[in-house]
């Protein structure tokens, strides 16, 4: 009968370490969603805009934002992986040897007691130096910031810059937590947490975007080369289209009783299809051509032509 009154604060105990187990996976999850929509909107938007295209007019969803991502990201994201599990062997292997150098300081023994606390001061002196690395970084990343002007035109400027500014932020926070786990009586010091987290989250997603802006522009170079790897397409129209890219053929269609359209446009590609538009580039592409916009309506017919093995 005396435990009755426990079991209310149990069950709020339970919910707190379930909302707590929910809160830890919902944002890495979260994180990971805004990192896929900006990588796949940044490099789509550097894809189409090689084609003349404003992604926005496009009207691509945040679903098909994410899903375009998958495929360019993997190998940052296999990069990611790879750190997180060298990171995670790396704060396994610290904390055990903390851990035992913490129990050998309490030793009854005189020489046991000495030597542990040798190697903390040591390991104190390590956590120092992990520090001392990431704040050299990081004032390597603010001069290149600073330096813009000058060092603007430097091609990797825009990735090297975040890099530093990531790495100098994740080594500080590491090198911090090594020592307090050192030093238990150390308070940690909540504002510089914060700011050195959300300044690894905004570099990460800057180096992010800058890797999302030269996959895209490299999927367009290589998409223009190879031109074949799209649907062909036949455009018949009601109305001319004058048509300014070469290599895009037009023939007039025979007048048929009830026919409505009057011309034939050959030699296009389907580049993509929009929420109520289809984005069509010739055949051959060069810097001198123009990607035509066709509403899905009956003003246009389109002929999908392909070439398959025989049955």
């Amino acid at each position: 009968m005396t435990s009755a009154p426990d079991e209310p604060a149990t069950s709020l105990s339970r919910i707190g370490q379930v909302a707590g187990s929910v809160a830890q996976v919902v944002a890495p999850l979260s994180v990971l969603t805004a990192l896929l929509f900006n990588f796949g909107y940044v490099s789509s938007h550097e894809e189409y805009l090689y084609f003349g295209l404003d992604v926005d007019t496009i009207g691509l969803s945040t679903q098909d934002y994410v899903m375009r991502s998958p495929q360019p990201l993997l190998t940052p994201l296999l990069v990611l992986a790879v750190l997180a599990v060298v990171v995670a062997v790396v704060q396994e292997r610290v904390g055990r040897r903390v851990q035992a150098l913490r129990a050998g300081a309490q030793d009854a023994a005189p020489e046991l007691v000495a030597e542990s606390r040798r190697r903390l001061q040591q390991g104190r002196r390590a956590a120092r130096a992990v520090v001392l690395t990431g704040d050299a970084l990081l004032l390597a990343g603010v001069l290149l910031l600073v330096g813009f002007p000058v060092v603007g035109g430097w091609p990797y400027h825009p990735l090297v810059t975040p890099l530093l500014l990531a790495a100098g932020a994740g080594l500080v926070l590491y090198g911090r937590r090594i020592s307090r786990s050192l030093e238990p009586d150390q308070r940690p010091s909540v504002l510089v947490t914060a700011v050195l987290l959300l300044l690894l989250l905004i570099n990460v997603f800057w180096a992010n975007a800058t890797f999302a802006e030269w996959s895209g522009r490299g999927e367009a170079r290589d998409l223009a080369r190879h031109l074949d790897r799209l649907p062909a397409v036949i455009l018949d129209t009601t109305e001319r289209l004058n048509l300014t890219s070469p290599g895009v053929r037009e023939s007039a269609l025979p007048p048929v009783e009830g026919q409505t359209f009057r011309y034939r446009y050959r030699d296009l590609r389907l580049l993509i299809q929009g929420a109520d538009r289809l984005f069509l580039v010739p055949e051959t592409w060069n810097a001198s051509n123009s990607t035509l916009v066709v509403p899905m309506d009956e003003s246009v017919r389109l002929q999908f032509r392909f070439l398959n093995d025989p049955p």
